[in-house]
């Protein structure tokens, strides 16, 4: 049998040298963004991962370009990237201009990309730099692991080994080196693009489209022009030639995207045909190409896939073989990376054996609705530029921030996401991303951004939240809750069991970085969980030893909430996450390891069984979607 990934120094899974000739637990089909980031994050996670791709070297040149805040955010979650927002291009505001028969060309309006009265991020930006710089990211996470990607290898078809639907998946490939050759895995993905093969492999998986297509002709390079705003995302109106994208870009390049109206194929959309097309529209401002490094012409179809995965869930597809459409909103690379953030933790939890069905269900289920979402605002949003009413398009941007941000991106409830049962005060709702709030690190009195602060080691975070100072109820709430987690009668303390045993038998990677990260911090109590204190208190008030077991080990993340100053907004995390909570009240905000808030609730402390109801609580939580193995 051949080994289940490219080892790195002859390491297959990253673990004290240890090669693995054993079947992959997940291999994923192409090396893009999505692929490689999916890659990345179950290879972090302990498990053994192979990825495949038909192209002998990654990205070098153009395709997908634009990062918004949620992805940026979530780079910043897996601390990777630095060096994009380094070399990157930061745009924060967007131009209309417009030319008709009677007017000539000119600026409509400059607005600012994300308002802070709208989004609540901390980077109200898009970052431009070109796929293959994301695809480097991924491949150093992939590497730090322990693996490489498989390249020149094409995907040809899977099949089940046997007729047991449990077992493993054989992979067949055409390797260049070697030819046919057949691996096996436990779970397929596939993130080979619009075509993909997978998604042909998977019955009844095929690309459901729309009627509305457009062909478009793109150019990087550098540019000699006298057009004023090259360094602001510019959308340029012509009534006779179309519509043109200005986009800026790493190395003092620029892109364009022109829509050609007057074609309805991309068949011999010459360069030279679209530089013209841009001088038309721009006209009568100055543009020549002193250099191009990539040229791309092509037509875009609104497409979502019918199925997201086989009936059996063991193969899977994400990104662009799931879901198509136009790159005028800069979302595709974007949302085709946090399909493989929503399915990389839970593909983990499956593989150990703590995954209930309803787990894998809820892929599909959350991410079919966003890139039915996304089909319906790139349609109402194509239409809007196709139009050429500059007003018209700039409502629709302001209509849709938050979306095209990312942070808009909400999933609906479901086993994951509870539906809050009393009054939503704050903004830490169930099925929207965690909120960015500013607290102190009680260990060594950081103020740090709470989201962030946690590492991503496939854990959910439970944040315990306290809105009073450390008082006897308080404390009474504390030991209740304490006691029902580590109950050995407690679901959680069983999962937390199995997951020892599992992260035992197959441990996370030994990763360069873990000398800073220093991973042993969060797992100390649970591998499944990291528990987290919010407290209004002051640092004098408690010791960190006078907490109940599950909190007094988990030091490091321990919060005082005292720094409003510092957030976004000037306001308190508790505030800004639960809309404050009364003296007796503690709540407990439930995150999923993707970032997205699971569950929230409250409970009056001055009730003697508050904490034993709130342990109850969590265990029903957990309950609807995990299982200890065997069961």
């Amino acid at each position: 049998m051949t080994t289940s990934a490219s080892p790195v120094n002859g390491t297959a899974n990253g673990v004290n040298g240890k090669h693995s000739d054993a079947k992959s637990d997940v291999c994923v089909v192409g090396a893009g963004p999505a692929g490689l980031m999916l890659g990345a994050l179950v290879a972090r996670f302990g498990l053994n991962v192979e990825v495949l791709d038909e192209r002998p070297n990654q990205t070098s040149v153009g395709r997908a370009d634009g990062i918004q805040p949620k992805t940026i955010e979530t780079f910043q979650m897996l601390r990777v990237g630095d060096e994009l927002f380094r070399t990157g291009v930061k745009v924060h505001d967007i131009c209309m201009w417009q030319s008709s028969s009677d007017k000539s060309l000119r600026r409509l309006g400059r607005e600012v990309h994300y308002p802070p009265s709208i989004v609540d991020v901390l980077q109200p930006y898009i970052l431009l730099c070109h796929q293959g710089m994301v695809e480097g990211v991924f491949l150093d996470d992939l590497r730090t692991s322990g693996f490489e990607v498989k390249r020149s290898h094409s995907f040809k078809t899977y099949s089940y080994q046997s007729d047991d639907p449990q077992s493993a998946l054989e992979i067949s490939s055409d390797w260049a080196e070697h030819g046919e050759k057949t691996t096996l895995t436990d779970y397929l993905v596939g993130c080979d693009g619009a075509r993909s093969l997978v998604r042909k492999s998977i019955p009844d998986t095929f690309s459901q489209g729309t009627p509305h297509n457009s062909v478009w002709g793109v150019l990087d390079g550098e540019l000699e022009t006298d057009f004023p705003d090259l360094w602001s995302k510019t959308v340029v109106f012509s009534e006779e030639h179309g519509s043109v994208l200005i986009i800026p870009r790493e190395r003092n390049m620029t892109r364009f995207y022109i829509e050609m109206k007057t074609s309805e194929t991309s068949k011999d959309l010459g360069e030279e045909y679209v530089k013209q097309q841009a001088r038309l529209i721009l006209a009568p401002y100055h543009v020549e190409w002193r250099s191009v490094e990539w040229f791309g012409n092509y037509k875009v179809a609104q497409r979502v896939a019918a199925r997201f995965s086989d009936p059996q869930r063991r193969a899977f597809i994400a990104g662009d073989a799931s879901h198509t459409h136009s790159p005028k909103a800069a979302q595709g690379m974007n949302t085709s990376m946090h399909d493989s953030w929503n399915l990389g933790w839970k593909l983990n939890l499956a593989s150990r054996g703590l995954a209930s069905e309803a787990l894998l269900e809820s892929y599909e289920e959350e991410r079919k609705k966003i890139a039915h979402d996304l089909i319906n605002f790139d349609f109402e949003h194509a239409n809007e530029i196709a139009a050429g009413d500059a007003a018209r398009l700039a409502e629709n941007f302001r209509q849709n921030t938050r979306f095209i941000s990312g942070i808009g991106v909400e999933y609906g409830p479901n086993q994951l996401n509870l539906a809050y049962d009393g009054v939503v005060k704050g903004a830490a709702k169930p099925g929207c991303n965690l909120p960015p709030a500013k607290v102190t690190r009680y260990m060594d009195a950081s103020p740090v951004d709470i989201q962030l602060d946690i590492p991503v080691l496939g854990q959910f975070r439970t944040y315990v939240v306290l809105g009073s100072e450390m008082g006897a109820a308080e404390a009474s709430f504390l030991a209740g809750l304490n006691s029902g987690l580590t109950s050995e009668s407690s679901l959680i303390s069983q999962l937390s069991a199995a997951a020892a045993k599992s992260y035992q038998d197959k441990p996370r990677p030994q990763r360069s970085d873990d000398i800073y990260v220093r991973p042993e911090r969060y797992t100390s109590v649970s591998h499944l969980i990291t528990y987290s204190l919010i407290s209004s208190a002051e640092k004098k008030d408690f010791e960190i030893a006078s907490l109940p077991p599950f909190l007094a080990k988990s030091g490091w993340t321990i919060y005082l909430d005292d720094v409003p100053t510092l957030d976004t907004q000037g306001r308190r995390c508790t505030e800004k996450w639960l809309g404050a909570l009364e003296s007796n009240e503690a709540a407990i905000v439930n995150v999923r390891p993707d970032g997205y808030v699971g569950a929230v609730k409250r409970w009056n402390t001055s009730e003697s069984d508050s904490g034993q109801a709130a342990a109850k609580w969590l265990d029903a939580y957990f309950g609807g979607f995990l299982k200890t193995p065997g069961n």
